[in-house]
């Protein structure tokens, strides 16, 4: 668990770099004088929907990767490692599928979305290279997390994509890139840029081949990965769809959908703020559940189980307060547009569906990686059937916050099937009782800040709020150990900070 802590670590703290460089964008996007809420509202509506194409076209190749990663590598000498030159042109010819399909329902795109999103009709051909690049980098990625590098990968995602975004908007801002029309179109380089620089680092590394031979471990095993492939390729359909359903509903039914896309789009990187941490955890433990399973080792898969979930739970629980305490005071400190205000509730719900589904661990790659992958399928229709109706039904009736109110009951029965799903098979659960502990340290803290500094505004009352509250969590996380990786990384922390005294 040491490495992994030490992995997920790094890889945190280089997705909060990146995510402090999105916030600045986030900032200037939020401006009145240089965009609309219109205009941001395309730029979100982009990023979900280069998500969900990606997702379409790579026919679940990361996914393979992952299982199918170490036999590759501890069977084949390395120049005759066919794994990801497959992975590529499977991709690459899944994505031209999903461009043949984008050009057939153009139509029915121009129908929808006309009348309240007219703008992302207007941009619609741009959004392909942005879903290409991200395409290619996907599956680029997978490989490099199965060599070890979940810190590399986390900036070339989480740093490097942002900086080219504020490097965009600088331009923008300086009349160097003069126009939106000119700022989009720019933009949607964005993925093929980073997927460009790892393939580069890969190959100048050596760390890659190409190679179209078919080897003989994808002679063995071609049966299990097309079976594999299909079953998770149609969950990440399901998936994909659900994750960005609820912004296609805004756009499309709500009037001024894309502005109003925009005030969920700032909601929506918020709430990823609060799951950053994940996506450390997840880069660094996907190889040794793997090779766990391989091994058929049951009390690493409980450890690495049980660990995830409370360190993800008093990360999630610790941002989602730092957040909510701030939210709609920042909005006016910061002098964003005031109508970024509607979205808090949005972000509640949001948030509180983050702390659900980080509470419940790597229970997504642990089944994903297992024999039982299929049953990723099977929880992705209970999702998927949840989400879509409440999603459609309460944007009606709650305008933007109903989505949050959707996720929030979808993602709980999803994780609840989960999580009984892996007790009921291995006996595998991610809860103890400092699970409790950590949400009652939440509400306890965000009540006492909330009610005391309240009449506080401005920068004296986020920098008074935020303060108290993580000195608050601290002492409590110390004294009450509510986790045995939290605790050792602040020891060192005082440690050096004693040191520096010295």
């Amino acid at each position: 668990m040491s490495t992994i802590r030490k992995q997920s670590i790094l890889s945190s703290i280089v997705i909060y770099i990146g995510f402090a460089i999105g916030l600045l964008n986030t900032y200037i996007f939020g401006r009145e004088e240089y965009f609309t809420t219109e205009q941001y509202g395309l730029y979100s509506l982009f990023n979900a929907l280069a998500v969900l194409f990606s997702s379409l076209a790579t026919f679940a190749m990361p996914a393979f990767i992952y299982k199918f990663f170490h036999y590759y590598k501890d069977h084949l000498p390395h120049r005759k490692n066919d794994m990801i030159s497959w992975a590529l042109l499977i991709s690459t010819a899944g994505f031209l599928l999903v461009l043949t399909a984008g050009l057939v329902f153009e139509n029915l795109i121009v129908r929808k979305y006309s009348e309240n999103s007219a703008l992302f009709v207007q941009y619609y051909y741009w959004l392909f290279p942005l879903s290409f690049g991200l395409t290619i980098y996907t599956v680029l990625e997978a490989f490099a997390l199965g060599l070890r590098k979940p810190v590399l990968m986390s900036f070339f995602k989480e740093v490097e994509w942002r900086l080219f975004t504020t490097v965009l908007l600088v331009l923008f801002m300086l009349g160097v890139v003069k126009d939106f029309d000119l700022f989009i179109k720019i933009y949607a380089f964005s993925y093929p840029a980073i997927a460009l620089s790892i393939l580069i680092y890969l190959v100048v590394t050596k760390q890659i081949v190409f190679t179209f031979s078919i080897s003989k471990v994808t002679r063995r095993f071609f049966k299990k990965i097309a079976i594999f492939s299909f079953f998770v390729y149609s969950s990440t359909i399901v998936f994909s769809v659900a994750a960005v359903f609820d912004t296609l509903v805004v756009a499309s039914v709500l009037d001024d959908g894309l502005a109003k896309a925009g005030i969920l789009g700032l909601a929506t990187i918020l709430t990823s703020v609060i799951q950053a941490p994940q996506r450390g955890v997840i880069n660094a433990s996907i190889s040794s559940l793997s090779r766990a399973w391989k091994g058929k080792d049951l009390r690493s898969l409980q450890h690495i189980y049980e660990r995830s979930s409370i360190n993800l739970l008093i990360f999630s629980v610790v941002i989602f307060v730092l957040l909510a305490l701030n939210y709609t005071e920042a909005i006016d400190t910061l002098k964003l547009k005031p109508e970024f205000k509607m979205g808090f509730y949005a972000f509640v719900f949001m948030g509180l569906t983050r702390i659900v589904d980080m509470g419940s661990g790597v229970n997504a790659q642990i089944i994903a990686t297992s024999i039982y992958w299929r049953f990723e399928l099977i929880t992705g229709f209970i999702l998927m059937a949840c989400m879509l109706p409440l999603n459609y039904f309460l944007t009606i009736q709650f305008d933007i916050t109903g989505p949050g109110i959707a996720n929030l009951i979808s993602f709980t029965i999803y994780n609840g099937v989960r999580i009984w799903f892996l007790w009921h098979k291995f006996k595998l659960q991610p809860f103890s009782k400092n699970s409790l502990y950590a949400l009652l340290v939440g509400a306890i803290v965000y009540a006492i800040c909330h009610f005391a500094f309240s009449g506080i505004h401005g920068f004296p009352g986020l920098i008074l709020r935020s303060t108290v509250a993580l000195v608050l969590f601290v002492i409590c996380i110390w004294r009450f150990n509510l986790s045995p990786d939290v605790r050792p990384v602040l020891q060192t922390l005082l440690n050096r900070l004693q040191q520096m005294r010295k």
